[in-house]
């Protein structure tokens, strides 16, 4: 019986004690959503960074060590679907239009894109502050980051389609 004790007790105190960056790891901060909730393909070209930054708010940008797994796969949904949305909805939909309706429509593909690359490259910073060798996959795609993010700022101003797409992402 005092064996029982002692381990619950000692169970309880090891559970107290547990670093604060493993009890933060645990639990996700993002919540299912889909790709139309998520899109920041609409309105005007010019402020994707920061609307991509807005739609993936929640995490603790300086403190990316501690990162979910869930979020890691939150993150790594956003990309897929983005990247399903490209290929399904704004590559034919840019190839459909003609003059400014085909502008808006590259327009919201590359917001698009500034959406799924920042998804990309937050996750791929939280794996590398994690201890994971992604150093040169992170290289690439914040490459591929900041010239979207040039082209959207080129482009200021102008209008922005969203296209609608069917797509979970799942928490």
């Amino acid at each position: 019986m005092h064996f029982q004790c002692f381990t619950i007790l000692s169970l309880a105190a090891l559970s107290v004690a547990l670093p604060a960056s493993l009890k933060t790891r645990q639990a996700g901060v993002f919540q299912a959503t889909t790709f139309n909730d998520i899109s920041i393909a609409g309105g005007q070209a010019g402020n994707a960074e920061a609307e991509a930054t807005a739609a993936l708010s929640g995490l603790d940008l300086n403190d990316l060590a501690n990162v979910s797994q869930a979020d890691l796969d939150f993150l790594n949904e956003v990309n897929q679907v983005a990247n399903d949305a490209e290929k399904e909805a704004f590559n034919p939909a840019v190839e459909a239009a003609t003059g400014a309706a085909a502008d808006a429509a590259q327009n919201g593909k590359i917001k698009n894109k500034v959406l799924k690359l920042m998804a990309t490259v937050i996750k791929l910073q939280a794996q590398e502050a994690q201890g994971q060798d992604v150093a040169a996959k992170l290289a690439e795609e914040t490459t591929k980051l900041n010239n979207n993010i040039a082209t959207d700022e080129a482009n200021a101003g102008q209008e922005s389609t969203a296209v609608p797409f069917e797509g979970a992402i799942s928490a």
